[in-house]
């Protein structure tokens, strides 16, 4: 019995200290991931790694628009020829009705 209650007690002892290193170690990943993130360079690169793929996605959309209009019906086409001309302003008409 009296190694029984040791072994438990060591058992708790061990959960409560690892526990406590655990979000210590969890706090200092924490604060590392933090400044990494506020540091200028990171951000600078981040905001153009965005801005690259803005630019491409734009192109992407003009692509497929472009083999979209040849593959589907005229009226399709034309709304989106009339998007595709319409550039980046993100103004559209669709599902408003012509009275």
């Amino acid at each position: 019995m009296r190694y029984r209650l040791t072994f438990i007690a060591g058992l708790a002892l061990g959960y409560v200290i690892g526990a406590r290193a655990g979000r210590e170690r969890y706090e200092q990943l924490k604060n590392s991931a933090r400044q990494f993130a506020q540091n200028p360079a990171v951000r600078n690169t981040a905001e153009s790694a965005a801005q690259s793929g803005r630019d491409l996605a734009g192109k992407a959309y003009h692509a497929v628009s472009v083999k979209v209009v040849e593959k589907v019906p005229a009226p399709v086409a034309e709304r989106v020829r009339s998007l595709r001309d319409r550039g980046q302003n993100g103004e559209d008409d669709w599902g408003t009705t012509n009275t």
